[in-house]
């Protein structure tokens, strides 16, 4: 059974940072490409970054580019999201999600279609 845990989210100031983690079980974590997504209330799920298996491709929405960082630590079965430079419109409930199947590809889809998601997420909230 496959089992996702997001931790990390906090109430911080604009200009803030936090660090968000998802660790995941039941799964062979390093097979698969990881998303980080995001929902803020009255929108729909929003892809934010991604990352292959073997952390040498990474991607990243246009609003969150140069001030967020994707990582992962398959030995820790943990993917990570630094983000800096928080700003009020980065307030959601930020989830992460694993590819539908695993695969060793060189790349890393930006549709949320392509992703399961099992946590129940992490709430950020960023204040002016």
């Amino acid at each position: 059974q496959v089992q996702v845990v997001e931790s990390g989210g906090e109430l911080v100031q604009a200009g803030g940072s936090l660090r968000l983690s998802c660790t995941a079980s039941g799964l062979s974590f390093g097979a698969y490409t990881m998303g980080w997504f995001r929902r803020a209330p009255g929108k729909e799920r929003e892809w934010i970054s991604c990352i292959n298996w073997s952390g040498g491709s990474r991607a990243y929405a246009d609003s969150v580019k140069g001030r967020f960082t994707i990582s992962r630590d398959n030995a820790k079965n943990t993917l990570y999201l630094q983000m800096n430079s928080l700003k009020p419109e980065d307030t959601a409930m930020y989830y992460c999600g694993t590819d539908l199947k695993p695969a060793r590809n060189n790349y890393c889809s930006d549709s949320p279609a392509r992703y399961n998601y099992w946590g129940q997420g992490t709430q950020v909230t960023v204040y002016s």
